[in-house]
């Protein structure tokens, strides 16, 4: 602890008692993410900063650590190893409910929300020469469909069966990692790639940049009964111009990454972090170009299937944000 800390430390006993020196000391707190490469690991490294720039008024520190993503950390804050987590927006909602992959385990009911972040749009890349246009035009092709137990490839599925599909409905179902698939794209092992993530991303940027590779538009009615009869899909749009190659719109639906925590965090500690981020909107917007859109009532009110955490539900109505 430096010595500014400490002398407002003895200040603060001074003035209030002991007790409050007690109140006072650091609490620390860690947030698991995703992996460097993917847009949570920096989600978690924007709130932590906001954070602990204030800490010398809250007390609060706070870490980031790399995860496997929305399930692992989701598991971890049930399992008492991390305070907070990002994760999908449908992974919050099966957790809490007690289904999908958490049916086994059961509802997490002390699974809390706190807010949305930056929307992650199911991305399909193609080849420009196979002549992929639309989703319906991957049949018989070469796909890589994510590997099991990814957001992609539970995404992926969803879709699937919605639509009708199995996997023999493609020449081949490769089930290479995130990091893997631009590559294989561009070595034309395979004719096209999915992938829920937030944009700009790395991962789509390597696979326009390193070879002609184009955003194929994912709609219709099973697209528009997955949004209808699920609160955690949205209709989402890639901009043109983000990627090179694709000047126009890219038309989808998408989960939203969502930051999440357990109903025993403390309410202070929930509310101040709430606060850092809330308090300095534009500069958090600043911390990554996903975040650029980032409306405040929109995080407070958007993609969230768990109840709200207590501390995060003080800040919003003292705000306005919520009713």
């Amino acid at each position: 602890m430096n010595k500014h800390l400490v002398g407002a430390f003895v200040a603060a006993s001074t003035a209030f008692g002991a007790g409050a020196v007690a109140a006072q000391d650091d609490t620390f707190v860690t947030i698991g993410t995703g992996g460097v490469t993917g847009v949570y690991y920096p989600t978690g490294g924007a709130i932590c900063r906001l954070v602990n720039r204030g800490r010398s008024e809250h007390g609060i520190r706070c870490g980031v650590e790399s995860t496997g993503g929305s399930v692992f950390n989701i598991n971890a804050i049930r399992g008492g190893e991390l305070e907070f987590g990002v994760a999908q927006s449908d992974w919050q909602y099966h957790a809490f409910n007690g289904t999908s992959r958490f049916e086994e385990q059961g509802a997490f009911e002390d699974l809390r929300a706190v807010f949305s972040v930056h929307p992650e749009p199911f991305t399909v890349v193609a080849r420009a020469d196979s002549g992929i246009t639309d989703f319906e035009d991957l049949q018989g092709m070469r796909v890589n469909v994510g590997n099991p137990g990814s957001g992609q490839r539970g995404t992926m599925e969803v879709l699937m069966e919605a639509m009708g599909w199995t996997m023999d409905d493609f020449a081949v179902a490769s089930e290479l990692q995130a990091a893997e698939q631009s590559q294989a794209l561009c070595d034309n092992n395979i004719d096209a790639m999915v992938y829920t993530v937030g944009h700009p991303s790395g991962s789509i940027q390597e696979a326009t940049t390193a070879c002609d590779s184009v955003l194929v538009n994912v709609t219709g009615d099973a697209v528009d009964m997955l949004v209808e009869e699920n609160p955690f899909y949205r209709v989402a749009t890639i901009p043109g111009g983000m990627y090179r190659g694709n000047d126009e719109d890219t038309m989808t639906f998408g989960v939203g990454a969502t930051f999440v925590t357990s109903a025993d965090v403390s309410d202070d500690v929930v509310y101040e972090i709430v606060s850092a981020v809330m308090e300095n909107i534009d500069q958090f917007r600043g911390l990554h170009p996903a975040f650029a859109i980032l409306e405040p009532a929109e995080m407070a009110n958007d993609g969230l299937s768990a109840p709200l955490h207590a501390g995060a539900e003080r800040y919003y109505r003292e705000a306005g944000l919520i009713e």
